[in-house]
């Protein structure tokens, strides 16, 4: 009798199957093999470039991004690890500098150097990593403006740009394989074709082109032989190894790269269809994680 009335509380759980390990997250192959965290992190450090795709809200990603960041500066000698941000954009990067060399002060930082609203939580911690361990930083992205004068006026909008200007931009003029997955993506969003869709589509896909074809310019002038050069962007810019990818090989064809993409999925057991492919190394994070905004 007794037995039986310390069972009864439990009646509630008749219904109950164990759900097994809830891990934070789950790392994948680009064929959707699961990898190991430390033979990937082998296989980045002996990279030129590594370009990490993220989902700019996620705080799961931002904390993953820290750790490669650590675990790359301990498998690389002093002067050969550089931190790249897509977050930063080219005008500030003497501020950005100065910040990393720990010369600028946080509040002077944040008020001239134009951060992200998720800077605070999502990349300041990174950041901050690199300064205190010496690892130089670079913003590499387009600035606002002149991605939006291309959006509104196509890549014609630059011609007349001065040399000061174009100093902060990818070599111009600027050519755009309409062809590439990401871009066919974008011209899907608008019915279709790019060409078959008027400049609209187009002017959007060479403003897109524009900050990728930037950001691989700096990346590629940023690194000296023997570093590795991490880069934080988001994965639109760097999935199915197009975006920046396909300007770093344009201009740099011998670049070892290396790329991650973060995606999202109800189940981490293994890797969905439509995601194999995506990267060299595929993070995959649960649909409910927390989110920075």
């Amino acid at each position: 009798m007794l037995l039986l009335a310390l069972l009864l509380p439990l009646g509630g759980l008749v219904a109950f199957r164990p759900v097994g390990d809830r891990p934070a997250y789950r790392l994948f192959t680009a064929t959707g093999q699961s990898a190991d965290y430390d033979q990937m992190l082998v296989e980045l450090a002996q990279a030129d470039v590594v370009l990490f795709g993220e989902q700019h809200n996620d705080a799961l990603t931002h904390w993953l991004e820290l750790q490669v960041a650590k675990d790359l500066q301990k498998l690389k000698k002093p002067g050969q690890l550089v931190l790249g941000l897509e977050m930063f954009e080219r005008d500030v990067q003497p501020l950005v500098a100065q910040f990393a060399a720990g010369t600028l002060a946080d509040t002077a930082f944040a008020r001239q150097a134009r951060p992200w609203p998720n800077y605070d939580t999502d990349y300041h911690p990174l950041v901050l990593f690199a300064r205190e361990n010496r690892i130089p930083v670079i913003g590499t992205n387009a600035p606002r403006p002149f991605a939006q004068a291309v959006a509104r006026g196509s890549l014609k909008a630059l011609d007349k740009l001065p040399a000061t200007d174009r100093a902060l931009l990818a070599p111009l003029p600027l050519q755009v394989d309409y062809e590439l997955p990401g871009y066919k993506k974008m011209a899907a969003m608008f019915g279709g074709d790019s060409k078959a869709h008027g400049a609209g589509a187009q002017n959007i896909i060479q403003a897109q082109a524009l900050k990728d074809a930037t950001m691989a310019h700096f990346i590629r002038t940023s690194r000296q032989d023997g570093q590795t050069l991490l880069h934080v962007n988001g994965s639109f810019h760097s999935d199915n190894h197009d975006g920046i990818a396909a300007y770093l090989r344009q201009y740099a064809p011998k670049l070892r790269i290396r790329t991650l993409s973060v995606v999202t999925q109800e189940q981490l057991q293994h890797l969905d269809k439509d995601q194999l492919n995506v990267a060299d190394f595929v993070i995959v994070v649960p649909t409910d994680a927390s989110k920075t905004y």
